[in-house]
């Protein structure tokens, strides 16, 4: 039996470039982060070898990561324009690049929409209670700061990944107001094409240490936000923090659609590798559910780009479409 459309669980085949991971922010649970100035930059030639290396191997999403420079630091602009000719590489490269670098001001964003097919940031959780906790020394993780950047993005036309991180020390009202204002944005712009729901899951570099979400309680979460949450919004799991098979399946089964890039290694969780790519399909297959590539960018947004960003998309689609 073919799976009809809504038995269908996406991907994007992704690879992760990380500009530096140095970062002024000194979030708890944070297993990515090095210390301003000890995290050398990527070199530009070290990224083209990546690159070059990574063509024909089905690699898509070039997801560019970083931690953050200081906005007042005099770092910025070089850091900034070092992200930017990142971007611009990986696209002459033939990758769609899809950048999260912590929040931007209004022209930064405005001028890295040029070289992303999409971009993204988390908003985390909208409790202010978090910054006596966990954010206590993360500047850049006020609620407003990332409420203000998923409007700008949606004035900007930027078509847009966000999430919460579950399990902080947040109540499941907390949960619920982060997914309502989420929602309220979107209603407002309609350019929030995924929400991430991504557990918390303790690792070796951390300063937390804390216990693992419990995969009932994002069931909960994910049936939370298919109510909340618009139709068009994808909702996405990390598989590699939900490892349990029939627990990822149980996921899908509560409303979770995508599952993100799939790459060699998850630099946001280091401890907990992706699954490959044939295992899960023979597992969802199994289980009834077809198991898809995608773009960084939703269709309904191809109009949204930029002139040479939107035919290389629509050679992509071409190219997927033969695929499936």
């Amino acid at each position: 039996m073919t799976p009809s459309s809504s038995r269908i669980v996406t991907y994007s085949p992704a690879y992760t470039l990380v500009p530096t991971y140095e970062c002024f922010n000194q979030c708890a649970y944070c297993n990515f982060r090095a210390e301003p100035g000890t995290s050398p930059w990527l070199t530009l030639a070290d990224a083209e070898k990546t690159l070059t290396a990574l063509q024909g191997h089905g690699v898509i999403e070039m997801l560019v990561l970083s931690g953050e420079v200081h906005p007042l630091s005099g770092r910025r602009s070089s850091w900034f324009q070092h992200i930017y000719t990142l971007c611009e590489l990986a696209i002459s490269l033939g990758f769609l690049p899809h950048a999260n670098v912590g929040p931007l001001s209004f022209e930064e964003m405005k001028r890295l929409r040029l070289v992303n097919v999409s971009m993204g940031l988390m908003l985390e959780q909208l409790t202010p209670d978090l910054l006596k906790t966990v954010h206590r020394h993360a500047p850049s993780k006020l609620p407003e700061v990332r409420l203000q950047q998923l409007a700008w993005a949606g004035e900007l036309k930027i078509p847009f990944t966000t999430g919460l991180l579950l399990g902080l020390g947040e109540t499941k009202r907390d949960r619920q107001e982060s997914l309502m204002a989420i929602a309220q944005i979107q209603e407002q712009w309609g350019h929030i094409q995924e929400v991430i729901l991504q557990p918390y899951r303790p690792g070796q570099q951390e300063a937390l240490l804390g216990e693992a979400f419990q995969v009932e309680e994002l069931l909960e979460t994910i049936d939370m936000a298919r109510q909340i949450l618009p139709e068009a919004i994808a909702i996405q799991v990390p598989p590699n923090l939900v490892q349990d098979p029939q627990m990822l399946i149980a996921c899908l089964e509560m409303g979770a659609r995508d599952v993100g890039g799939i790459s060699p290694r998850d630099e946001v969780n280091p401890d907990y590798p992706h699954p490959h790519i044939q295992e899960m399909l023979i597992t969802l297959n199994q289980a009834g559910w077809e198991f898809l590539p995608r773009l960084p960018v939703y269709p309904q947004y191809d109009d949204w780009l930029p002139a040479g960003l939107r035919e290389r998309v629509q050679d992509y689609r071409f190219d997927l479409s033969n695929l499936t």
